[in-house]
Order: structure tokens, then sequence, then C-alpha cells
């Protein structure tokens, strides 16, 4: 029996090793018979080798390589040879050669995988391909982006090392304070009755880091929200958390621009011009009604509440006389979109609550639409005109609350631009957003809430206004936005006590509720705490971005579905009895009817 340690990868042999005795460890991908001859494909995550057995060379390993099946593990011994004349596989790094194998030995064997490894299109439910996880990573296409995974984690470090930042370790096992989301809480035995929490982020830690005086912190953490339902949500996921002390907005900035042009540089070798663009928020939401625009293509939103005002349009009158707005897009070239469609993208904004979108269509002969009537000459010509609609475009007009206006032609925007091919391929666009507001209004609970969270700063110009105008006082927060996703969030923090009790007092705790969850952060801030601030980047959505995909679970090794459940563990699951009692816990049945 040889030794089975190999010489060299799947990936890597080139004619430059022809003649040489090599050693090569890896799976069957797959087995052809060609009379007298086996041809087998060997893998592994860097690439196939073609393997030739041949009887002449050695009849037990030829008659051995008969038995072997797809995902069998081998490893064998042979000769590096050229290929035959025509046999080349030009797609293949190692398409110019082959093995002639001396000697096999079987590893392991392997039940018939529940779905084809071998093949690239895969049609498994998703559900099959999370149970068994590990085989869907050895097919390569995942595996691939695990591998984009670590590098963006090793330029990270590379980076923000370079720059004199520390990567230091925070605990998991802290305390439930309110960040937005729902906690996952640990019971602790040791301590009956009382639970630990898990990070939604490392932001106490990260904030208390500075109070010590560690000046530059990162860690690439994970971090546990337990929330509802919601698509290409992941109840763990993982950020890159950066905080500095004594660091304008400006020097911060361009810290991190310098981190995600590393990452981008490294990992598909595009290039961003910096700085980059910023957009305040009020603009954002004008402009392209949401804070994470997607700035690839145009399409903008355009207010149109003072040419409708003069129109006879009876539902564009009533909304406005509600406080509503009226915003519309032009579809450049969109004079081609039936009737059918147009009903189509009425249904799709209907789904956000908006009651009807009106059309109309640049023709040749002028606008063409069963709303033209209601407008006035000089009234639909300011109308074209503040569109800019020249002919052969399309304008859709809706009409509603801001907020649902806002949403809905965000949304259909960006329907329209992946229907029309707006968006080039592997095209860039990044911004900042800057200046959100500090709290939003909640009329469920008829309470402030933080737009980020309760440790954001206020703008310094804004601070007179917290008791006379809190929904006017903007925030010194701001969001990193790459092709429309929300990839990094972060903010000024508040560094004195007394500003950080009465933020946490508009958010109407209780003198008790602060002392209980904060009081240990509100006594650490009154021993001289310096002026920070810093961001969590979202490490799985900058993953997504670079490999190209939709689905956050693609970045992940062994993520959950959207119900919170691993389906390869089977978990969550019940736990023995005798573990709740130790922990005094009871856990209620349900009720049956």
């Amino acid at each position: 029996m040889f030794d089975d340690t190999r010489t060299h990868n799947c990936g890597e042999l080139t004619k430059e090793k022809i003649g040489d005795t090599v050693t090569l460890s890896g799976w069957v991908h797959r087995r052809r018979d060609h009379g007298g001859l086996i041809f087998i494909d060997l893998r592994d995550r860097y690439g196939i080798t073609q393997l030739v057995f041949k009887p002449t060379i050695n009849k037990q390993a030829h008659a051995a390589a008969y038995t072997l099946r797809a995902e069998w593990v081998i490893s064998i011994k042979g000769r590096v040879i050229p290929r035959e004349e025509g046999m080349i596989n030009s797609n293949l790094k190692t398409g110019a050669i082959e093995i002639e194998v001396e000697a096999l030995t079987i590893l392991s064997e392997s039940k018939t995988p529940p779905f084809s490894i071998c093949d690239e299109q895969i049609s498994a439910y998703e559900e099959i391909r999370l149970k068994y996880r590990y085989l869907d990573i050895r097919r390569g296409k995942l595996a691939n982006h695990l591998v984009m995974r670590h590098k963006v984690m090793m330029t990270t470090r590379n980076t923000l090392d370079a720059r004199g930042f520390l990567e230091i370790s925070t605990p998991v096992l802290g305390k439930a304070t309110p960040e937005g989301a729902r906690d996952f809480l640990v019971p602790s035995r040791l301590n009956p009755g009382t639970f630990y929490a898990l990070p939604q982020s490392p932001q106490l830690f990260k904030q208390l880091l500075m109070i010590g005086g560690m000046d530059r912190y990162f860690q690439i953490a994970t971090c546990f929200r337990d929330e509802d339902r919601r698509a290409d949500r992941q109840p763990e996921f993982t950020q890159i958390d950066i905080e500095i002390s004594f660091c304008s907005r400006d020097l911060f900035f361009s810290i991190v621009e310098e981190l995600v042009c590393n990452i981008f540089k490294s990992g598909i070798a595009v290039n961003f011009h910096r700085p980059f663009r910023r957009l305040p928020y009020k603009e954002a939401m004008e402009r392209y009604g949401t804070d994470k625009p997607d700035l690839r293509f145009g399409m903008e939103l355009i207010r149109l509440d003072a040419v409708a005002e003069k129109s006879e349009f009876a539902v564009f009158k009533d909304v406005l006389k509600s406080g509503g707005v009226i915003k519309g897009i032009v579809v450049k070239g969109g004079g081609d979109i039936s009737r059918r469609t147009i009903d189509d993208y009425a249904e799709f904004v209907g789904s956000f609550g908006i009651n009807g979108l009106a059309w109309i269509k640049m023709q040749e002969g002028g606008p063409s639409s069963s709303i033209v009537k209601f407008f006035p000459k000089p009234c639909l010509n300011e109308l074209v005109e503040t569109m800019k609609a020249e002919t052969g475009d399309l304008i859709l007009m809706v009409a509603s609350s801001e907020s649902l206006v806002n949403q809905s032609l965000d949304h259909l925007r960006r329907k329209i631009g992946k229907e029309r091919k707006l968006i080039k391929l592997n095209h860039y666009e990044v911004a900042w957003i800057t200046d959100f507001p500090l709290f939003q209004w909640d009329p469920e609970s008829e309470n402030y809430v933080c737009e980020h969270h309760p440790f954001t700063s206020p703008l310094p110009e804004d601070i007179s206004l917290l008791d006379s105008n809190p929904l006017a006082v903007r925030s010194s927060s701001y969001d990193l936005v790459i092709n429309g996703y929300e990839c990094g969030s972060g903010s000024q923090r508040i560094h004195d006590g007394a500003l950080q009790n009465k933020i946490f007092e508009m958010l109407k705790l209780a003198p008790e509720e602060i002392k209980n969850r904060f009081g240990f952060f509100i006594e650490a801030l009154g021993f001289g705490t310096p002026p920070h601030r810093g961001i969590a980047l979202g490490l799985d959505r900058l993953v997504m971005i670079l490999v190209n995909t939709e689905s956050i679970k693609d970045v992940i090794a062994f993520p959950k579905t959207q119900k919170a459940s691993d389906l390869m563990l089977e978990a969550p699951s019940p736990v023995l009895q005798e573990q709740l009692h130790e922990l005094k816990i009871h856990i209620q049945k349900k009720e049956t009817l």
C-alpha cells in the first residue's frame, strides 16, 4: 500500500509536469468505460484531473476501477502523460494532460447522493439541499462562495491591521438590550431564573472599548436576531464591526472606503472611484423613494404635486387634499409596453396599498391616455416638461401617502429596471446615505422610535430641536449602499451621559428600566468618554454582491430556513427533561381542542 499523501491537487497539473510521478486524492466525479480503458474524472475543491486505467499498467488497479462509483473517495499514484491529439479539454487547466494510474486505493465508498453532485444545474428542492448541505458545498459553486468569503475576511484583517486597528473579541453571552429585534435568550443554570442574551451586535462592547482607550477596534462578529419570518434574512449573521476614537467623519469615510475598495479589488478585480458619492437621506427618499437606492440606472421619482393641483383629475386632487403626494417615473422608450403589462404594474403597486396606476404614453401624435382629458393643455405640457418625457416614452404615476408612494415606486422602478435590462452586468454604484432622522414616530405605540439605535448622536446643530421638534432632528448616522443593498450602517456615538439619558427618556424608558438595562453603560460614560464613531458592514451582503447572488443562504456555510430551522441538524429540537429540570424551566404544553 502506497503513501496516499497527495503531492498535488486536482486543479494544478499541466503539460509542464509530463513525465512526473504524482499522487492525487479526491472524489470520483465521473467514470467512463472505453473498451479496455477506464477514464475517471477525479475532483477536489481545486479542480478536476482525468485519470486513465490501463490493464497493461496494473491489472489490479484496472479491475478495481470497474467498481468505482460517483462520490467514492480514492487516492491514486501515477505518471503524468499528454492527452491524445483531439482529446484536449481547453476548458480545464488540467485539460492537456491525464494521469496513467499505477496504483489505486479506495479510501471510502459513498451511498447514492440525494441529488447529482457533478451536474452544474440542479433541480433538487432547497429543503433537500439544506438537509444535505455538505453535499451541496461539494458541488463546487458554494465552495467558491466560501473561498470568496475567506478572501473578504483576510482583506479586512490585513487592511485594518495596516491602519492600526486591533481585532478584539467581545462576549457572546451578554445582557438583553433593545436594539430593534428580539433577543435570543440563554438560561443560566448557575443563576436559576436569569438569562443571558446573544448579541444582536457588539454595540455596547465596542463603545466600552473606546472608553477603555483601545482607540481603534474591529471584529468579524457573529450576531443574532430573533426576527419574525422575513425574506432572505438569517437569525445568525456576520458583520465587520469597526469603531474608532477622535476621528472626523471624512477621515472615517476614507478608512471604510479603502477597506471596501480593497475587498472588491482583491475579490473580483474591480476598482471603485473614491471618494464615494454622498446622498442625504431626504434627497435619496425624494429621488428614489428609498434610503438604499440602486444607482446603476436612472428612472428617478419626480414629484408632481404642483402640476396635479392644476389638473381636473379628481383622484389626484383628493389625494392632495388628504395630505398625500403624487410622484411619477418615466420609462425611456417604454411606449412599446403593452396595456396588459401596464395592468400588471398596477397590480404590482397595488400590493403596497396603492389604488391605481395612472399612465400616459408619449406617441407621435402627442400624449395618449384615458386621463389626458383631465389635464388642460398648458397643464399637460407642464406635466410632460416636468417629467422630461419624449416621444416613445411611458409616464407612470401613483398617488397616496408619501410613504406608500415612495415604497411602491421604488419597487416598481427596480422591477422595470430588471425587466428592461437597464442594469449593466458587472457594474457597481456605491454611495453614502447621510443625515438620517434621529427618530421616527410609531403610531402603534404612540411613541418615538430610533431610526438606527439609541446610541446614535444627533447632529450638533439639531440638538436644540430635541424638545421642540424631535422629528426634525437629524442624526450623525450614515449607511453604505452598494447596488441597492444596505451593506453597512454606522454613526457618531453619544459620548455624553446626560444626552444619552435624555434620548432614553424620549423613548419613554422608565428610570428603573434605564438603570436595569443600561446602568453599567451610563456609569461608564461618566468616566471620561472620547468622541467615537463606527460602522457595521454586512459581511454576508458584501459576499453576495461579489459572487452575484440574490440569496444570503448562498454565502453562508450552514444557513437556516426562513423559519430559522436547521434541516441538517434538525434544530431547534426538544431537550431532555433532566436538562430543563436543572435550569428550573417548565415547558407549557400546547392546549388541544
